[in-house]
């Protein structure tokens, strides 16, 4: 089985979040640089950027996310970012929104189920689960693999 990962930008504040409940300027590097991060046409980063994030991001191959995220970017259009396969939204209430029959959504109640699923989704590659409430919820869990990493996105002993 792959490995479960806990992968996040963070701030200092503990804010993301902008006034308008968008995010603000600590994720401008996704969209602010001229070289394309996936297919989307959406995140653009600098090709710095870019040469350390694409090949963590090409071994991951299912998303837990949670519902609020989902819903702030309405799924993403249809299409998860980043190349990912599968997202698996960790909710507490019915979807209420049609999808595609085509679009790769896993709506899962509970953490533990939720990346026990990511995990048969994603056979011996990658699961990566989005910091915020639910990463907290996987720690607590516990169900990741802790591996603390430099800035420059090397493990540390």
């Amino acid at each position: 089985m792959g490995a479960v990962v806990m992968y996040g930008s963070v701030s200092v504040d503990g804010f993301i979040a902008d006034e308008d409940d968008r995010t603000g300027p600590l994720f401008g590097w996704l969209t602010g640089g001229d070289v394309p991060l996936d297919d989307s046409g959406v995140l653009k980063v600098s090709q710095v950027s870019y040469d350390h994030t694409r090949p963590y991001w090409g071994g991951i191959v299912v998303t837990v996310a949670g519902h609020r995220v989902f819903d702030l970017t309405d799924g993403w259009g249809g299409k998860p970012p980043g190349g990912i396969d599968h997202p698996v939204v960790v909710t507490h209430r019915p979807e209420t929104k049609v999808w595609d029959p085509k679009a790769p959504f896993h709506f899962v109640v509970g953490i533990k189920a939720a990346v026990a699923g990511a995990q048969e989704l994603a056979g011996d590659r990658t699961v990566e689960v989005a910091a915020g409430d639910v990463g907290g919820q996987a720690a607590v869990a516990p169900v990741l693999l802790l591996r603390l990493c430099s800035p420059a996105g090397r493990p540390r002993e």
